[in-house]
């Protein structure tokens, strides 16, 4: 019995001592997705990251996890994916938790025919994952005319009023190693301003980074999951926050027109939180 209470009294300040580090918002009728990037090593850092990513939904309930790309490194067998990805997510697979997944430059494009990376077999793919959100993965390795004509025609069909959009090279970074893909930006940039595009999300540079609004829409870089590259967010004028000192993935919540985002290191650890309010145009959405 005594045993019994001393586990109960545990886990509740467990839970307690999570629920003090989350720092959104977290209403039950709100969106709640979870983000991690370059995460296939297989690794001890991505089995840690992958664990904390799973405590925090105990007090943060998402149903949802995006991927930045990178989802494997070296090996891409049937074994490499049970290493990979289902070993350390499995405690999140198990639950019915989603992931969503892109391309990263050291994926095989098979990877789009694995069924929990849910890409439907395509390149590049949209899920809504209720009304007034959507969601628009690309790959960014061949950005193709092809599967331009389909970005802007998807934007131009969709009336939800968040668009989020996700793809591995980060138009906007201040990393050393890699930083901002300028010719991506060229084309990309324009559609997202064109279509009323809210978020963006990437990863490639093994770290956390926010970007100050760029035209209206914001920016993250989430691509340390698993691998990182110490002192590497070398900072730029466009950089509102960024962490390379450790390991980390992010949660975001979207309530309404105001999007709220935290980004947590492998210990736990709040490196950064705060808010975004989506801009409302006078323009009439359309519905989907």
């Amino acid at each position: 019995m005594r045993r019994t209470t001393f586990i109960v009294i545990f886990l509740s300040l467990v839970f307690v001592a999570f629920a003090q580090q989350l720092k959104l918002p977290n209403k039950p009728d709100s969106l709640h997705f979870a983000i991690i990037g370059d995460t296939g090593t297989g690794g001890r850092a991505e089995y840690e990251i992958a664990a904390k990513v799973a405590e925090f939904r105990k007090v943060f309930p998402f149903d949802f996890v995006v991927m930045m790309g990178d989802n494997m490194y070296g090996g891409q067998k049937p074994k490499d994916y049970e290493h990979k990805f289902e070993k350390p997510y499995k405690a999140l697979l198990d639950a019915g938790v989603k992931f969503y997944a892109v391309l990263g430059n050291h994926d095989d494009t098979n990877q789009k025919s694995y069924k929990l990376f849910n890409m439907g077999g395509e390149r590049y793919f949209t899920f809504k994952p209720r009304e007034g959100v959507r969601f628009f993965a690309l790959d960014s390795n061949y950005m193709d005319k092809r599967q331009l004509e389909w970005f802007e025609n998807e934007l131009a069909q969709s009336g939800s009023a968040w668009k989020i959009v996700f793809f591995h090279h980060p138009i906007y970074s201040s990393g050393g190693r890699h930083g901002s893909d300028l010719q991506l930006r060229s084309v990309l940039e324009p559609l997202f301003v064109k279509y009323g595009v809210n978020v963006v999300l990437s990863g490639h540079d093994h770290f956390y980074e926010r970007i100050k609004p760029q035209k209206g829409i914001l920016y993250f870089v989430v691509g340390g999951s698993a691998k990182l590259r110490e002192g590497n967010a070398r900072g730029a004028e466009f950089t509102a926050e960024s962490f390379d000192t450790d390991n980390s993935f992010a949660l975001m919540e979207i309530d309404q027109d105001t999007l709220h985002f935290q980004a947590i290191s492998r210990t736990g650890q709040a490196v950064d939180s705060g808010s975004y309010q989506r801009t409302v145009t006078a323009k009439k959405q359309k519905s989907e």
